[in-house]
């Protein structure tokens, strides 16, 4: 029904950092605009018996009015009657924005079953959105239409493509499930926005690859990853538009303990669709550059933070775009076997 051409491409993400036997986060599932776009370890293969956990939160003021790849005074958006089947348009109806806060936790379990093949779980077991906006067809301000909640599980399949002393292919292929809300009701006891609940009520697929080099091995390495997300309808007839993310960086290992890491983070999305319409003001395109530091607390227990800056922020007719994200975790590797 929507971008078959978009539909055939292959891409990924699929996640690298080299901190000893492991590093940073997975992305986590969230809305085309308020992503935090990074490469870490959880789509990396582990050894056989290996598992990796980590735990991460991630902050993102979303409160920058944007037009185009502009500034502007005000972003006034459609709301969506999922009632009615039909897009409320500004100036009448819909939404004037002022700010969205992104606050995610995310638990993600990465597992080595073979040398040549793993699996990866995410589980965004918060999050945590406060919402302020104006009703324009009141005039009325409210900051009650916020959303919080469990999030869509992802599960994704690894598997190593090509594998040298320097060099490293690995290729994924998942799914993300309907597992979060994407009924919760506003104050007014409508369906809130799609792009403000915690899931999407949706089965989307995810197909990924990831390219590490080792400059100088357990040192410096640099690495591209790619990520395409094909995103399906959902029972309310809305459908969030495909995206697909490149990152590509270097990490760099300062005495025993510590990695500074260097990336450029790129995301394009499609404009989202309901009931077979394309919706105004969704599908952006954005440009991270993002530093990070990664520590080695013991053997088994590494730390991480990561702070994205925005470099290229472009966005269909207007919309709310995020100043910067925060985002700090903690990684912890062992054996089962």
């Amino acid at each position: 029904m929507k971008r078959n051409s978009l539909r055939r491409a292959l891409a990924g993400l699929s996640v690298a950092l080299w901190v000893f036997l492991f590093t940073g986060p997975a992305a986590a599932s969230c809305g085309s605009a308020n992503c935090f776009l990074v490469t870490g370890t959880q789509e990396g293969l582990m050894a056989p018996g290996q598992m990796v956990i980590d735990l991460s939160y991630r902050y993102i003021p979303q409160d920058r009015k944007q037009k185009g790849s502009s500034r502007t005074d005000v972003v006034e958006v459609p709301a969506i009657n999922f009632d009615t089947g039909q897009i409320e348009l500004p100036p009448t109806e819909g939404h004037e924005e002022i700010s969205t806060i992104n606050e995610l936790g995310q638990l993600d379990v990465n597992y080595g079953i073979t040398p040549n093949f793993g699996i990866a779980v995410a589980v965004p077991f918060s999050n945590n959105r406060p919402h302020e906006h104006i009703h324009l067809d009141t005039g009325d301000f409210s900051n009650s239409d916020g959303t919080s909640g469990m999030g869509d599980i992802a599960v994704t399949a690894k598997f190593a493509l090509h594998t040298s002393t320097r060099h490293r292919l690995v290729g994924g292929a998942g799914v993300k499930l309907p597992t979060g809300e994407y009924k919760l009701r506003d104050s007014e006891g409508d369906i809130t926005e799609p792009t403000l609940q915690p899931g999407t009520g949706s089965y989307d697929y995810l197909v990924s690859l990831f390219y590490d080099y080792q400059w100088q091995p357990h040192e410096l390495d640099s690495f591209v990853s790619l990520l395409y997300r094909v995103n399906t309808e959902n029972d309310l007839n809305y459908e969030r538009g495909d995206a697909a993310t490149l990152n590509t960086g270097v990490n760099y290992r300062v005495g025993s303990k510590m990695v500074v890491s260097g990336q450029i983070n790129v995301q394009h999305a499609d404009r989202d669709q309901f009931v077979g319409q394309d919706v105004p003001s969704t599908g952006n395109t954005m440009v991270y550059i993002t530093p990070g530091i990664q520590v080695q607390s013991s053997d088994n227990l590494g730390l991480y933070s990561y702070l994205q800056l925005p470099l290229y922020q472009h966005v269909n007719e207007v919309n709310l775009v995020p100043r910067y994200g925060f985002m700090f975790g903690l990684s912890y590797a062992f054996s089962t076997l």
